[in-house]
């Protein structure tokens, strides 16, 4: 049986290596290790899961959904998740439907009339809205894996709307980094250590985290991770943390739920496409370009008996200036 590499299946999934790490760590993938290789590798069996993950996940099914589905030989777990699935669709295409619909009959009138600008009031807003009629949704049955693509692709982009522009403070930090497996975990377990030790919350309630890849993953995968969180300016850390001072400045930040580290590009093709802001980072792999990944809620969810549990979120950071 032929192994793949952790970089061979990020490739050809398009999937960071980071995700297909945390879809090992809930349980949806399992990989092995060879004697003589140090990384993870993946069998044909898990390649075809991952297959099906990625599937689902264009059809936009949770993971926790999708975790019951691939858990379950049971066909009605399945059909009970896509039953679901298909009444929220319903209702957001039947709200969209609606939206469409007054805004094109108020192009209509706007067409019509004079060149002077007349817009609808209220009263007459409702009127249109009320003679609405939503026309059936049809759609072929059988959709190729291309059309499926394209159709992730067009629903898998971030607005101006999706987007908050933020400005993080100067501060001081206690940092650690390290290098090696599951470098998330090892910084995260030093870092609360020091949290509680410090009893951190008690004398700076406002404490921030934050963390990033140190450096980003290479061919093999092989990669670390460097994680902060603010400190009051004369508190003194203990080995092997490092203080630091952050610079603070201006990103663009975007909420995803843990797990979701695909929505970087998304964010990363948002600043592309912006008319108002450029990137403004690094430019170096050692420390993700500039980029933070800022966990939200941390003091409340270390009280939490798993504090990665479901629900826990992300604010994803990109370092911005404004264009000239």
């Amino acid at each position: 049986m032929e192994l793949q590499t952790i970089s061979q299946i990020s490739k050809q999934f398009n999937i960071s290596t980071r995700t297909l790490r945390y879809y090992e760590q809930i349980g949806l993938i399992r990989s092995t290790k060879k004697s003589d290789f140090a990384y993870r590798m993946y069998d044909v069996e898990t390649i075809a899961r991952l297959q099906q993950i990625v599937v689902l996940r264009k059809l936009r099914i949770p993971l926790r959904q999708i975790a019951e589905i691939l858990q379950s030989e049971d066909a009605a777990v399945a059909i009970a998740v896509f039953q679901q699935s298909i009444r929220e669709m319903e209702t957001e295409i039947a709200a969209l439907s609606t939206i469409k619909s007054v805004i094109q009959t108020l192009l209509e009138r706007l067409q019509i009339q004079s060149d002077r600008l007349r817009l609808p009031d209220d009263e007459s807003l409702l009127t249109i809205v009320n003679a609405l009629h939503s026309p059936p949704i049809k759609s072929k049955e059988n959709k190729t894996m291309e059309e499926l693509h394209n159709a992730d692709e067009k629903l898998n982009k971030l607005t101006d709307k999706d987007i908050r522009i933020v400005f993080l403070p100067p501060s001081f930090v206690a940092a650690y980094r390290y290098v090696g497996e599951e470098p998330e975990n090892h910084t995260r377990e030093v870092i609360e250590t020091f949290v509680r030790d410090a009893n951190l919350p008690a004398v700076k309630p406002d404490l921030r985290h934050y963390g990033f890849n140190a450096p980003n993953p290479d061919e093999t995968g092989h990669y670390g991770y460097e994680m902060w969180v603010t400190i009051p300016e004369t508190l003194e850390v203990p080995a092997p943390l490092l203080r630091k001072q952050f610079a603070g400045g201006l990103y663009a930040a975007h909420m995803i739920p843990f797990g979701a580290f695909e929505e970087w590009a998304w964010l990363d093709a948002w600043l592309q496409s912006s008319e108002k802001y450029a990137y403004n980072g690094s430019g170096s792999p050692e420390d993700m370009f500039g980029c933070l990944e800022e966990s939200l809620n941390y003091v409340n969810r270390l009280q939490l008996p798993n504090p990665l549990a479901e629900g826990f979120q992300l604010d994803l950071l990109m370092p911005i200036r404004e264009k000239e």
